[in-house]
């Protein structure tokens, strides 16, 4: 039996986790360091498993596949196709940014000493959600999938109530108050989706009478498995419901504000740009694969949808006070140009998505944790309360700048290569959409632009006045993300060679071909 690449992958952060979990209290500094070297492990592990993945092989590689609960035909299955390697990378890469950005988020508290913060959990926390994105990328069998998407919410729970944002204005209780609000509403939120998911995945159950992706995708395409229109689309919504809280789409992502609102920028980091892309991911997995047909029919409501979001997140950005909030909201935006992709279903509109889906993980972390360590030294969320940094820290400022040039997707950046793909995608085939969508870029410009207007240039406010600049470790966190950020803006080629195989053979799946250029005859 050839070594269990994938299960290491998922397994060394859970094993990391109970590690971490279990140091002893006095000794927070080896936790951080434990945890640290355990993503980075599992960093390595994650590029044995992309340059082992081979993009013009079989669609499903790495496969693993075991009996385990026999009588009801679920099977321990694994696999990875191109936009699964890509998401693992990017998971496997921002983990050890975010704990390194987090590293004194849960210290205890020095005007507090009697109020312990946890260490070891915090961090084990974090791995611990690592592990279970990890393998929510890797299975191939729907049951198994079902139960990594679930489980995922409960250590983002404790991470958002337990965990966070020192910078709250209001007293301590009120604090609490809020943070406990914003983890019940992930929560609820999320376990709805999850539930009216479980319902699809038992009723897909009955009719395909196993739960393996591969084995009913290959059913459906060779007609041994009729699955009747009413009950294709019923499904179908079942599965979207719980994806598109996940993501989040507009009417179901008013939890995501609170939620990065209230955790640590380095949470929020991990919900936004890791956890969030298992609902985008499963979308291409799950929903076009299982339901071609009922993805096609859904297709003209989901884009509207995603107009919504591009919109209406957008405009909300741009009338933000709160730092933490406006990223929140741009990144709504930003998903709906991710679901718009998915589901203009051309090639170029799904590269665009997935090669989104990557780089929105990288621009947001960028920003957000550059944002973080802004709100840590003036102890403030709201724009409000700045005012001149870049004279007193410019290279906190410069790196505020790329995070929020690359936001706005700016041409040379990686963001414009994915939503330049996704635009050109969807004028392809629905061009009034592509159009309207192009304001949210508008919109964009303006939200990022004012921001770093109102927070770093002007007369020097006398609260940041002796702001000082990033320190090493802070910088060993933003440089390797801008660096990312320009290489995959002037050469996206190694991440689109990746993908793009995975895309076409999604395209199959729906039936569907890229609509040919509309030129006129020469007379």
């Amino acid at each position: 039996m050839s070594f269990p690449l994938l299960t290491a992958t998922a397994a060394l952060p859970a094993i990391g986790a109970i590690a971490t979990a279990a140091v002893p209290a006095a000794r927070r500094t080896a936790a951080k360091w434990l945890a640290l070297l355990v993503s980075l492990a599992t960093l390595a592990l994650a590029v044995v498993v992309l340059v082992r993945f081979d993009p013009d092989g079989d669609r499903y590689q790495l496969t693993e596949s075991h009996s385990w609960i026999k009588d009801f035909g679920v099977r321990y299955e694994l696999g990875v196709d191109g936009i699964a390697v890509a998401l693992i990378a990017l998971t496997a890469l921002l983990i050890p940014f975010i704990i390194l950005a987090g590293w004194h988020d849960a210290d205890p508290l020095e005007t507090h000493s009697s109020r312990w913060r946890p260490t070891q959990g915090f961090f084990a926390l974090i791995l611990g959600v690592e592990a279970m994105v990890i393998i929510s990328f890797e299975a191939t069998d729907v049951f198994l999938f079902y139960i990594f998407f679930e489980a995922m919410l409960i250590p983002m729970y404790f991470l958002i109530g337990g965990f966070g944002d020192r910078a709250h204005a209001g007293s301590d209780e009120h604090a609490a108050a809020q943070r406990s609000y914003a983890a019940v509403k992930f929560l609820l939120y999320n376990l709805a989706g999850g539930l009216i998911m479980l319902a699809a995945v038992i009723g897909l159950y009955v009719v395909a009478g196993n739960f393996s992706l591969q084995a009913i995708a290959e059913a459906r395409a060779n007609g041994s498995l009729d699955m009747a229109t009413n009950t294709e689309r019923w499904l179908f919504l079942g599965f979207f419901f719980a994806f598109a809280v996940k993501a989040p789409l507009w009417p179901l992502h008013t939890w995501l504000p609170n939620a990065m609102g209230e955790a640590t920028a380095p949470v929020a980091v991990l919900i936004t740009a890791v956890v969030d892309k298992v609902g985008t991911f499963a979308m291409l997995r799950f929903c076009l694969q299982l339901f071609p047909e009922a993805s096609k029919w859904a297709t003209p409501a989901i884009l509207v949808l995603a107009l919504i979001s591009i919109i209406y997140g957008a405009l909300l950005a741009v009338g933000q006070r709160d730092i933490k909030r406006l990223v929140a909201y741009a990144s709504i935006s930003h998903f709906g140009f991710i679901i718009m992709g998915i589901f203009a279903m051309t090639s170029q509109g799904q590269s665009g998505a997935t090669l989104y889906m990557v780089n929105h993980g990288i621009s947001t972390a960028a920003l957000m944790l550059v944002a973080g360590f802004l709100i840590t030294r003036r102890g403030s969320r709201l724009i409000a309360d700045y005012g001149g940094v870049q004279k007193v820290a410019p290279v906190l400022a410069g790196t505020f700048l790329i995070g929020s040039l690359a936001t706005l997707s700016l041409p040379g950046l990686a963001p414009f290569v994915s939503e330049f793909l996704v635009l050109i995608g969807t004028f392809a085939r629905y061009p009034v959409i592509g159009i309207i969508a192009t304001f949210g870029i508008v919109l964009a410009a303006l939200y990022t632009l004012v921001l770093y207007q109102r927070t770093m240039t002007g007369p020097v406010k006398p609260e940041v006045s002796a702001m000082p600049d990033l320190k090493v470790r802070e910088l060993a966190v933003v440089a390797p993300l801008i660096a990312l950020l320009i290489f995959l803006g002037v050469y996206p080629k190694p991440l689109t060679d990746i993908v793009n195989p995975a895309v076409k053979q999604t395209m199959s799946d729906v039936h569907k071909k890229d609509p040919k250029p509309e030129v006129e005859a020469a007379k």
